[in-house]
C-alpha cells in the first residue's frame, strides 16, 4: 500500500483543490482528509457517511461534590483558572493536565474523557473517505490526524485499495507531522510568493526529517515567474524533483462554486493536462 500526503507551508496555496483533482484521476485509492483544524475537502466530495467515531481528546476535571472536603488545594494549584472559589469546573478553561486530581487528598476530583471531535468513515463518488473534525478551540489535533489515518490504512486493507492519498494540513506543526509519518511521498504545493517560497523551505525540512521524499508542485505558477523560477532554481540545488507547474485559472474557483473538482469541470483544459501530467511523474517516483 502506497500513501502520498499532500501538504503545503501556507494555508491557502490550492492543496486542497489539486489533491481533489488528483482523486479524480488515481484509481482504487482511500482519501483521508487529516487538516482536522479547517477540513474543507468533505465540501467538495459530498460524502455519504457511513460510520461516525467519537474522537476523546484532552480529559476533563470532573469532581465528585460527595468526596469533595473543601480544602481548596484544586482552586490554588489550578494555573488556567478553571476552578472557582466555588470549586465549580468550567470545562472551557480545564486543559486536562491533572494537577487538580493530583493535589486532591481525597481524590475526589477525576480526569475523565471530553468529546473533542468526530472521525467519519464515508463514501463518496471518486472512493472511500475518511476525514476528521476537531471541535473549535480543541486541542490534540496531532492524535486525531494520527487516528484518521488508522482509520484510513484499515479501510483500504478492508477493501484491498492499493493507494491513499492525504490532504494533509498546512504549517510544520504536530499536525503535519502526525500526516508524514511512514508516507511514501510528500508532495508540496507551493506558490510564488515569498511567504510561499520561505514557508516551503521550512516544510521541507520537516519532510527531509521524517526521511519521506520530496516532491514540488508550483500552483499558479505564472502569476510571478521570477519566484517561480527562484523555487526551481531551489529544488535543482537541493535535488528536489518539481513534478507540476500548474497556471492561474479561475475555472478552479468556478469547478468548486459548482461543487466539482477542476478535472471533473473541465477534462480537456490546460491545467487539467498539467494535473494527468504531474500525477504521472508522481506514480513513476512510486513505482
Amino acid at each position: 500500500m502506497k500513501q502520498i500526503t499532500v501538504i503545503s507551508g501556507k494555508g491557502g496555496t490550492g492543496k486542497t483543490s489539486l489533491t481533489a483533482a488528483l482523486s479524480t484521476i488515481i484509481r482504487n485509492k482511500v482519501i483521508a482528509d487529516c487538516d482536522v483544524d479547517a477540513p474543507d475537502l468533505h465540501l467538495l466530495l459530498n460524502p455519504k457517511i457511513k460510520k461516525t467515531m467519537v474522537f476523546h481528546g484532552l480529559k476533563l476535571a470532573e469532581r465528585d461534590v460527595e468526596k469533595c472536603i473543601r480544602c481548596m488545594k484544586c482552586y490554588e494549584n489550578c494555573r488556567f483558572d478553571a476552578i472557582n472559589e466555588e470549586l465549580d469546573i468550567d470545562e472551557d478553561k480545564c486543559e486536562g493536565c491533572g494537577v487538580c486530581s493530583y493535589v486532591c487528598p481525597v481524590d475526589a476530583i477525576s480526569m475523565v474523557d471530553r468529546d473533542t471531535g468526530f472521525i467519519y468513515t464515508s463514501e463518496t463518488r471518486f472512493g472511500p473517505f475518511v476525514y476528521g473534525i476537531l471541535k473549535t478551540a480543541e486541542e490534540a489535533s496531532g492524535k486525531l490526524v494520527s487516528m484518521v489515518r488508522e482509520s484510513a490504512i484499515a479501510l483500504a486493507r478492508d477493501k484491498n485499495m492499493d493507494m491513499i492519498i492525504i490532504d494533509g494540513p498546512p504549517g510544520t506543526g504536530c499536525p503535519v507531522i502526525a500526516s508524514l509519518s511512514g508516507v511514501d511521498i510528500a508532495l508540496i504545493v507551493t506558490e510564488p510568493t515569498k511567504s510561499g517560497i520561505h514557508d516551503m523551505e521550512r516544510v521541507l525540512k520537516v519532510v527531509e526529517h521524517f526521511g519521506v521524499k520530496p516532491l514540488v508542485c508550483i500552483n499558479k505558477y505564472d502569476l510571478n515567474i521570477e519566484n517561480s523560477l527562484k523555487i526551481e532554481e531551489f529544488c535543482k540545488r537541493n535535488k528536489i524533483e518539481v513534478v507540476g507547474k500548474i497556471s492561474f485559472d479561475e475555472r478552479f474557483t468556478t469547478a468548486l462554486i459548482n461543487g466539482k473538482s477542476i478535472v471533473e469541470y473541465d477534462a480537456e483544459c490546460e491545467a487539467t493536462r498539467k494535473i494527468f501530467d504531474m500525477w504521472s511523474r508522481i506514480k513513476g517516483r512510486l513505482e
